[in-house]
């Protein structure tokens, strides 16, 4: 069954366009439900394989789950997920049907799927090898036609596409916010610049640093706000000469004294959906020692804890007199507490010492 230029605008259009909504793809299932007169339609989807694989429903019409717990028992994927499994994908199913030939298995289903309030139903799987497999599903109390499984059939390879571009979505998300998180406990933060030296984007963490402790926002299509007049135009001389020149290498800029903020600038890669050349400017922003930072240390090194608030002290640019009155110890008993350190680590003196921590997740925010 083809589909209509009605069902193009009506439904593939939506489809694509839902998994930007919340619930993902409801207009698109909605539509569905009524062009069908269906009582519940869904797209079950599931990540990965296995008892642990987190799964996502999304639905329109009649809420199952909620008539499954009243019925105190469970909804339909979750009485048959291995009969969801074994389904061939592209092909569209009726469930009751891979029991057939199980007259006992038969009559307990559609005595489960009369309590839900179900007569019949049509499926067809979508899948995408080991990443995920996802459903696409309608029921109603009365038989289903078989104009329901040709539409099913006809929606499934546009499905596969919406789902495909959503997961696919979904892991770029997911990296984004990892690579954000790791940036912000590094201390680092980003921004795009144009060639005239204006923002073209920032990281959240980058621009809420610089709105509390330089008293001026990173708003798109201005320039960096809170510099001084050198710095200001120092860094719009790097933007040009990297903008028209993209095989020069990166360039240091001091953007700050107070707070201190260096760049590094450098052409943006993979700017391509930029409507002109960008250079990205990483940003390394000062920042205090975490609380946690003495733990980590100490259990990644096997240190005990007053020993390892010694080396974060040290680290922080402290002398060992300085690092004595600051954790009440004398000098003599923290210079015992140095050479001990110095042992067990493996390190010659303070300066091997420091660059030791700083390589470890001890300086992680």
């Amino acid at each position: 069954m083809a589909l209509t230029s009605n069902d193009e605008t009506d439904l593939l259009i939506p489809l694509f366009q839902g998994s930007a909504e919340n619930p993902r793809f409801s207009t698109f299932l909605e539509r569905l439900r009524r062009r069908t007169q269906a009582d519940y339609v869904s797209l079950i989807l599931r990540m990965g394989d296995g008892l642990q694989a987190a799964i996502v429903e999304s639905y329109a019409g009649i809420d199952l789950r909620k008539r499954a717990r009243e019925s105190e028992q469970q909804g339909p994927f979750d009485l048959d997920r291995y009969l969801y499994d074994s389904l061939r994908p592209g092909r569209v199913y009726s469930i009751g049907e891979m029991i057939d030939h199980d007259p006992v298995a038969r009559a307990d289903r559609n005595r489960r799927m009369a309590k839900l309030g179900i007569g019949d139903e049509r499926v067809v799987r979508i899948a995408g090898g080991e990443r995920y497999s996802a459903w696409l599903m309608m029921a109603r109390t009365r038989e289903c036609s078989a104009a329901d499984g040709a539409l099913l059939s006809s929606l499934a390879p546009y499905v596969a596409i919406a789902v495909e571009n959503l997961v696919a979505m979904d892991r770029d998300r997911l990296a984004a916010r990892i690579n954000a998180m790791g940036l912000e406990r590094t201390g680092k933060g980003w921004m795009l610049l144009d060639a005239e030296a204006r923002v073209v984007a920032a990281d959240p963490a980058l621009a809420e640093f610089w709105q509390t402790h330089c008293g001026a926002a990173l708003r798109p299509d201005e320039r960096v706000l809170g510099l001084d007049l050198a710095a200001e135009r120092k860094l719009a001389a790097i933007a040009a000469e990297l903008t028209q020149d993209r095989a020069l290498s990166a360039r240091p800029l001091l953007l700050r004294d107070n707070p201190h903020i260096e760049a590094l600038l450098m052409p943006a890669e993979n700017a391509e959906a930029l409507a002109a050349p960008a250079i990205l400017a990483l940003c390394s922003l000062p920042r205090a020692l975490s609380d946690d930072s003495a733990e980590r240390l100490a259990e990644v090194f096997d240190l005990p804890r007053r020993e390892a608030e010694l080396a974060m002290a040290l680290a922080d640019g402290h002398s060992i007199a300085e690092a004595a009155e600051r954790m009440g110890l004398t000098l003599e008993t923290a210079r015992n507490y140095s050479k001990r350190l110095y042992a067990k680590l493996g390190v010659r003196g303070q300066a091997e010492l420091v660059r030791l921590v700083y390589e470890s997740s001890a300086v992680m925010a």
